[in-house]
């Protein structure tokens, strides 16, 4: 069976990484999508990209039409794909070896019973499929070596390759009882051919490393498989050597199908840095939390108003956004955009998740030196001169500069986690100064971000549109839930944003945010549905809408950032760490019975 011309739906998909790099693998047996870290930088580079001509690999029966199955082992980020044909049933074992020198990905043909054909056909492309690489056999061993530019890739297997012309291929059978291994490893083009693996001691390696963390794990709630797989995700979204951890690990997949939103999302975004450490403490790891929290200090220090909303795997600055034309986008749609120009934003709501995440892990125990309080005085006082200013707002418009409520919301945050955090953990700072502007924030706030026409908040001052974001409101401790204007939001974004159920972020159609309109419902905004559900008192409500969320986890229990309920289909970047980030804390909510506020 040779896979389908093209990338397949995003929901087909399921991902592996060893936290450095990660791979998605669709249903058929193609690993369609592939980054390799540069070693020189933490950035990453395409290797395949789900079509032949832009690179694919793909391993299946011959048989056209084999039954397929396919899931995580237990607690792991090993991927196994049964395929049943007339002939016998073989599986697909997929991993990437955790705490290897470099990376590898070790696929896994092993027969279950009877005897079946199978089919490989690798088709290797470099920057972003641009670069056709120079492809020879190893010298001493069985195997191939391609190598362009700065790059390298070996892969080690006994199987015999032939050249298809640009593409490897081989055809091989496999019969109850055995396992025929492929290796592919990078490395850099300089440096000798890097070593083989054993790649079944590399298996037993992996799952154990995968199923010993995921027993750290302290949740005990009623939705454990859901927050194990949503927690394990992160993980392998985590980049090792610094603790940072990628929004998703692809580009350019479309908030709406055949559409122009398409971003690049494997950055490292500021405000995702409050939520994640919630998800993570509260699920009991604190080791990834306080990498995390280190992560952020390190990529935020420096002069206060150099401050960016997202950074690099290492906290690099430069992430210039530029376009690959040549590639045809997902799908088509285009385009297919490497790098984000969203970077230079100025966006006031990052100094609230900022000082929240900070404050969060004081509050969880983790051990912060003098340096962490003083580089939090520094924003701190930075931003009392620039809160006033108009920004590009959480959503990351590029319609212009705008009064955001939501970004002076967490303006207001940054100087309540800051006073909360001198009250409680005994820090010097110029309290009573601190405690007037954000008494007068507050006041300012309530006045122009709340509409008494509309009876609600809304997206900026004069605007009259709603935001999800405002779902937030009660959840940072702005207001109270009780209070009659965050239950009167509340109603309106039920009423005017919901669509199938679920919420949208805003209207597309009359936001002038300078892009088109169309896209999905957002799944970390019907999450924050959730908890506002069980704040309100509102649990049965709160626990259909989570289960509802929960059945639109592709088979393997990942999100992408998007549900387009017309279609039924999941868009946008995948799988989204905050997708899954929203679904930990909203089961966290359900089970306290009470909501996360600030505690």
């Amino acid at each position: 069976m040779v896979p389908p011309e093209g990338p397949a739906p995003i929901e087909d998909y399921a991902l592996i990484g060893d936290c450095l790099t990660a791979a998605l693998v669709s249903r058929a047996g193609a690993v369609d999508w592939l980054c390799w870290p540069r070693f020189d930088s933490g950035a990453c580079f395409a290797a395949l990209l789900g079509t032949a001509e832009n690179g694919t690999w793909g391993i299946a029966p011959v048989h056209p039409s084999p039954r397929i199955r396919r899931c995580y082992r237990d607690g792991t980020l090993v991927l196994e794909t049964l395929f049943a044909t007339p002939e016998g049933e073989v599986a697909l074992v997929d991993f990437m070896p955790v705490g290897e020198r470099m990376s590898h990905l070790v696929r896994l043909v092993q027969g279950r019973s009877g005897r079946v054909g199978m089919r490989m056909n690798l088709a290797l492309r470099f920057d972003y499929g641009a670069a056709v690489p120079w492809v020879t056999r190893l010298p001493d061993e069985p195997g191939i070596m391609a190598v362009a530019g700065p790059d390298r890739t070996v892969l080690r297997t006994p199987v015999t390759l032939h050249g298809d012309g640009p593409t490897s291929i081989a055809t091989f059978s496999v019969a109850a009882g055995e396992t025929v291994p492929f290796v592919l490893t990078h490395s850099a083009s300089h440096l000798p051919p890097p070593p083989g693996i054993d790649p079944l001691a590399a298996l037993d390696r992996t799952e154990t490393f995968w199923r010993d963390w995921s027993a750290r794990g302290t949740y005990r709630g009623a939705d454990g498989p859901a927050v194990q797989r949503s927690l394990l995700t992160l993980k392998a979204l985590t980049y090792r050597p610094t603790g940072g951890i990628v929004a998703a690990p692809t580009t350019s997949l479309p908030e709406a199908l055949g559409g122009s939103r398409n971003w690049d999302y494997r950055f490292c975004w500021l405000r995702d840095a409050s939520l994640t450490l919630l998800a993570l403490m509260g699920g009991g790891y604190f080791e990834e939390a306080q990498a995390w929290r280190d992560w952020l200090r390190r990529s935020v220090a420096g002069s206060p108003g150099q401050i960016q909303i997202m950074y690099g795997l290492a906290g690099e600055r430069h992430l210039i956004e530029w376009e690959a034309d040549w590639l045809p986008g997902y799908q088509g749609a285009r385009p297919v955009r490497i790098g984000n120009a969203a970077h230079g934003q100025l966006q006031l709501d990052v100094f609230g998740e900022v000082a929240d995440a900070l404050y969060r892990a004081r509050a969880g125990g983790l051990a912060a030196g003098p340096e962490s309080w003083e580089l939090q005085c520094r924003l701190t006082d930075h931003l009392a001169g620039l809160w006033d200013q108009p920004d590009e707002g959480i959503w990351e418009t590029r319609g212009g500069r705008r009064h955001f409520t939501h970004s002076k919301i967490m303006a207001w945050v940054a100087l309540d986690r800051a006073i909360r955090s001198a009250e409680r953990f005994a820090l010097e700072g110029p309290l009573d100064r601190w405690r007037a502007l954000r008494a007068g924030m507050h006041a300012s706030i309530c006045a122009r971000g709340f509409d008494p026409g509309r009876n609600s908040f809304v997206q900026s001052y004069g605007s009259g549109a709603l935001d999800a974001a405002l779902l937030l409101i009660p959840l940072v401790g702005f207001l109270p839930p009780e209070d009659p204007r965050v239950r009167a939001t509340l109603a309106a974004i039920e009423r005017d944003l919901m669509v199938d159920g679920f919420v949208r972020r805003y209207d597309t159609a009359d936001s002038k945010d300078g892009l088109p309109p169309g896209e999905g419902a957002f799944l970390a905004c019907s999450f924050w549905l959730v908890e506002n559900f069980v704040q309100q008192g509102r649990l049965g409500e709160a626990r259909a809408l989570f289960d509802r969320l929960l059945a639109l986890r592709n088979d393997v229990g990942l999100l992408a950032e998007e549900y387009d309920p017309r279609a039924r289909r999941l868009v946008g970047n995948f799988p989204q760490a905050f997708s899954h980030v929203a679904l930990v804390n909203a089961a966290l909510a359900l089970a306290d019975g009470v909501g996360d506020g600030v505690k």
